[in-house]
């Protein structure tokens, strides 16, 4: 998610929660991170989050940010424990980057790097450190969307040849969706209406959680409601999104 103002992930979050060991088969942990400022609240759990209490405690309590990446688990690369699950999280140039990332990829061993080592030993963790160190060497604002996001698509356009690689990533300042294969995404702005979730009857009228002025932006693998118009995003795709705002396309 990423908004312009700070805004809970309860309603999108119950339908994700459904996803992991219910009405979907990603029941091998999950993982929330919640930008406030420059700060970052992480809840990560290796237990199926549709029966997670930590996961419920996510759902009822009503956590503010202007950017969210979650990530529930299909185990293909690493065991089955807390360290090898999404999202994970590095410090670089001060600021904390997340990342998260659907899919799996052979012959990643390759890409190395020496500043960034992943802790645990999925594929994911591993690109990600490659992905932070091309940054830390190859960047020299790297906090200038320009800049990270014209390397970002180089390295993800990489990657892609290795496998199936869609990418959630922020620096607290930018959300970039990378689309490698399946991503949608929808921006919610005034008026505000109904939806309804598509893995739950959770329904919800959003104008009368929402200012005039609010604008909230949703990217998900498959959508998450029923009766709203989501964009598929075309594969080979990167979009950047700031304040909940679409601020960079790259095809």
């Amino acid at each position: 998610m990423s908004a312009n103002v700070p805004t809970d992930i309860c309603f999108s979050w119950a339908g994700m929660m459904a996803r992991g060991g219910q009405t979907g088969p990603h029941k091998d942990g999950w993982g929330i991170a919640f930008y406030e400022g420059k700060g970052l609240r992480e809840f990560r759990d290796p237990n199926p989050s549709c029966s997670s209490e930590i996961a419920r405690f996510i759902v009822d309590f009503p956590i503010k940010s202007q950017i969210v990446i979650s990530h529930i688990r299909q185990a293909n690369v690493g065991d089955i424990c807390l360290e090898n699950t999404h999202p994970f999280i590095r410090e670089y140039a001060g600021h904390y980057w997340c990342f998260a990332h659907n899919g799996q990829l052979e012959g990643y061993q390759q890409l190395t790097g020496e500043r960034f080592k992943p802790v645990g030993t999925t594929d994911s963790e591993h690109v990600f450190c490659w992905l932070m160190e091309q940054i830390s060497q190859r960047c020299e604002n790297p906090l200038n969307t320009d800049c990270v996001g014209k390397l970002l698509r180089e390295c993800c356009q990489q990657l892609r040849r290795h496998g199936v690689f869609n990418m959630l990533l922020s620096n607290s300042k930018i959300l970039v969706a990378y689309c490698g294969t399946k991503l949608s995404w929808i921006t919610r702005q005034a008026p505000f209406g109904k939806a309804q979730l598509a893995d739950d009857q959770f329904v919800i009228d959003f104008a009368e959680h929402t200012g005039a002025n609010d604008r909230v932006t949703v990217i998900a693998t498959s959508p998450l409601t029923v009766d709203e118009a989501w964009h598929q995003i075309e594969p080979g795709t990167m979009l950047v999104f700031e304040d909940g705002a679409l601020v960079a396309e790259w095809k």
